[in-house]
């Protein structure tokens, strides 16, 4: 999403040297030291109806470290229903499937798309540092699709498809998002990368939008990535050659979007061709909101491009 900076400053001291402040949310030091201003542990919710579009939610435990919530539209009781895994943004290091912006976001596709969907709060960088938010998603995964066969999730038991897994996020979400459908292999029917968060040594020309925004989003990547090998890691590039091939992919759709003048927009354009070109058999298909920013509809859930890109989303759920 579009996050608000402020009291960018540059100091001597690497413990003082802010490289990303998300004003009221948290601070994040070029030390690696982090200040969070918001709590990340809202309490859960065991069961309400949103009162937007009437959908029941609840939130749960998977694991001592992954939470999620989890969300059933008004139901026609002789169908079984698509499953959407949705994985928040924030750079690795703030959001929560718990705060309204996603969940508000969660709950429209819900109610508009008739899916049933699982948005999964992972453990955030840098105190818990990159590979640990891949090791979360990949265990709310694995968690979710032992539904298949029975568990102690009754909405996925009783109104879960199964062979309509689709893994999804925005930024930070959507690179997350990436990784699973490659994990999860065939039990993934399709992948929707909202503005995604994809980083590289090779400059590109989007990054000249904001060379600030970018430069901000390369610092916070090498804080929460201490274990990592900088840009052309393939957890935040799937396009090099140490990554994973992206026609190992077994899902039968991917949908690419993108922000016309967001700075990482050259990035999801790259991985559309990429995967285009890499011999894959599925449907991939990319969509950009013109002249709009990095996960614009947060900010202006009700403007016509936001409503429009959420339409595409909604169709690509019920008819890839």
């Amino acid at each position: 999403m579009s996050f608000q900076q402020s009291h960018y400053t540059q100091m001597a001291d690497p413990n003082n040297e802010i490289i990303y402040d998300i004003e009221g949310n948290a601070r994040i030091y070029k030390s690696g030291r982090i200040e969070r201003f918001k709590g990340n542990n809202p309490p859960f919710i065991s069961l309400s109806i949103d009162s937007v579009t009437s959908i029941s939610y609840k939130d749960l435990a998977i694991s001592t470290d992954v939470s999620a919530r989890i969300y059933l539209p008004k139901l026609d009781l002789n169908k079984k229903l698509p499953i959407l895994i949705y994985y928040h943004g924030g750079a690795f290091f703030v959001g929560s499937a718990f705060d309204s912006p996603w969940h508000n976001f969660v709950a429209s596709l819900v109610s508009r798309a008739n899916v049933i969907a699982v948005s999964v709060q992972y453990r955030l960088g840098p105190e818990h540092p990159i590979p640990i938010p891949y090791e979360d998603s990949f265990v709310a995964f694995d968690w979710i699709v032992s539904h298949a066969n029975g568990g102690s999730e009754p909405w996925l038991v009783n109104h879960g498809n199964f062979n309509e897994i689709f893994t999804s996020g925005d930024s930070a979400g959507a690179n997350i998002a990436h990784h699973v459908a490659m994990y999860g292999g065939a039990k993934i029917h399709g992948v929707v990368l909202i503005h995604p968060y994809f980083l590289s040594s090779q400059k590109v020309e989007s990054e000249d939008f904001d060379p600030i925004m970018t430069k901000r989003l390369k610092d916070v990547w090498k804080a929460v990535s201490l274990n990592t090998t900088d840009l052309d890691d393939p957890w935040i590039n799937p396009l090099v050659e140490e990554a994973p091939p992206l026609n190992g992919l077994v899902c039968e759709g991917v949908l690419v979007l993108v922000g016309g003048m967001d700075e990482l927009r050259d990035r999801g354009r790259a991985y559309y061709e990429k995967l285009k070109e890499s011999g894959w058999k599925g449907e991939v298909r990319i969509w950009e909101a013109a002249g709009e920013g990095h996960c614009f509809h947060f900010e202006k859930p009700e403007s016509e491009l936001a409503k429009e890109q959420e339409q595409i989303i909604v169709e690509f759920l019920n008819k890839i």
